[in-house]
């Protein structure tokens, strides 16, 4: 248990990129007092992208995916908290308490929970063999699972769910992708992306079925067996993989009374609206220059360590509004998807390349302006898209169509 008198001048809880980033951004722009980063985990702070990815088709060690090895943080005086939950805070007292019933004190208090994976709610959720995929425990759960299995069922048609499937096959497993909606991938992207992305996978044997309710989970003595579908039909599978996004994990932070509700709200330097407390990365909602200054939630590293560093500079003494390019990415099968910008409301995708060569780009419009890029293994257009959709460039999009004039030179040009 930890001494209930403990308290650091600044406690950072949630020891994932944005918590770890946070930590380094200080400590990198000179901050001396006493940093501690708290984490449910007993691990010391990984990298969470390669988990449905290398991780799980076993291509990286745990080792090569922690984000520094653990004389960093000793050298570099930051004191790792552990396998600890925090289930309420104080503000008034600058306190928080955890799961065991210890008290920690803060002076300024840093909250980069993430969330956990949003679960089914339908009969069965909870059997053996159900898996979300978040933390290293999920997936090592599934690897120790996967010699006895044979066909995977995937429920959640988004990234996850997808680098998940594109894994699993590569594995040699028979794999069902399930997706509520008309098609996947259709929170993040247009239809030409989704659209190939189906195609890709069942060209690799996935069965891809959209517009599909589940009904629950079959299950045989305690172990799910397959999956009912609303119109009855049974699919069979010993493994049953979640990925219908997560639950920001903010509840101690909401019931001390800041405001929030999907997730905390911050303002521009990622204040809530307690005093001396911040909120990072995925749990975070803040105003986003890129969604029209919109109050927005986003899931991704990105996100996550933009914001450690937006917190960093307001702690010492250079505070400057978060205004970071939204980027992502995605590995499936041999294809590389480099995202930048958010393509929410846009009216208008133009096409460049020719998709059957799997190397093209889609570039999103709205109101004349780029907004946002998808890129398939087009690293080039990737990186000079940024500008534009930092410049909200106005393109003709008969010349954002031609793939053979670079988008630097659309720039320059415009």
């Amino acid at each position: 248990m930890i001494d209930s008198a403990l308290s650091f001048d600044i406690l950072i809880v949630g020891a994932g990129h944005g918590g770890a980033q946070a930590a380094i951004a200080l400590r990198q722009r000179g901050f001396e007092g006493t940093i501690a980063l708290l984490g449910d985990e007993p691990e010391l702070p990984y990298e969470r992208p390669p988990l449905s990815k290398d991780y799980l088709a076993g291509d990286k060690p745990f080792e090569r995916i922690l984000i520094r090895p653990a004389t960093f943080w000793s050298e570099r005086a930051i004191s790792l908290l552990p396998s600890r939950t925090v289930v309420s805070v104080d503000p008034v007292a600058h306190r928080v308490t955890t799961a065991d019933g210890a008290t920690i004190g803060y002076g300024t208090l840093i909250w980069a929970t993430g969330g956990p994976p949003r679960r089914l709610t339908c009969a069965g959720h909870d059997l053996r063999g159900v898996h979300g995929v978040r933390n290293r425990a999920d997936v090592d759960r599934m690897i120790a699972e996967l010699p006895a299995v044979q066909r995977v069922i995937v429920i959640g048609g988004g990234y996850i769910g997808l680098e998940a499937a594109a894994v699993l096959t590569k594995l040699g497993k028979h794999v069902t992708v399930l997706e509520a909606a008309p098609r996947v991938l259709a929170r993040v992207a247009g239809e030409a992306l989704s659209h190939f992305y189906e195609t890709e996978h069942r060209a690799h044997g996935v069965d891809l079925r959209t517009g599909v309710t589940v009904e629950c989970i079959e299950e045989t003595d305690g172990a799910a067996t397959g999956v009912r579908l609303a119109d009855g039909t049974v699919l069979a599978g010993s493994m049953v993989i979640v990925g219908i996004g997560i639950i920001p994990a903010v509840a101690p932070l909401l019931e001390a009374g800041a405001a929030g509700g999907n997730g905390v709200t911050v303002d521009a330097l990622c204040r809530t609206s307690l005093p001396d407390i911040f909120a990072i990365g995925d749990c975070a909602a803040h105003p986003n220059p890129y969604a029209d200054g919109a109050t927005i939630r986003l899931e991704s590293v990105q996100n996550a360590n933009d914001q450690a560093t937006t917190v960093a500079r307001v702690l010492t003494g250079d505070p400057q509004p978060y205004d970071a390019v939204p980027w992502f990415w995605s590995n499936q099968y041999d294809l590389k998807l480099q995202t930048v910008g958010l393509s929410t409301g846009f009216d208008m995708a133009v096409l460049r390349g020719d998709v059957a060569t799997r190397r093209f780009s889609v570039v999103y419009l709205k109101a004349g302006k780029v907004i946002a890029l998808d890129c398939v293994n087009m690293t080039r257009d990737y990186v000079q898209g940024r500008a534009l959709v930092m410049a909200r460039a106005v393109i003709d999009p008969a010349l954002l169509a031609d793939a053979d004039v670079p988008l630097k030179e659309m720039l320059a040009a415009g």
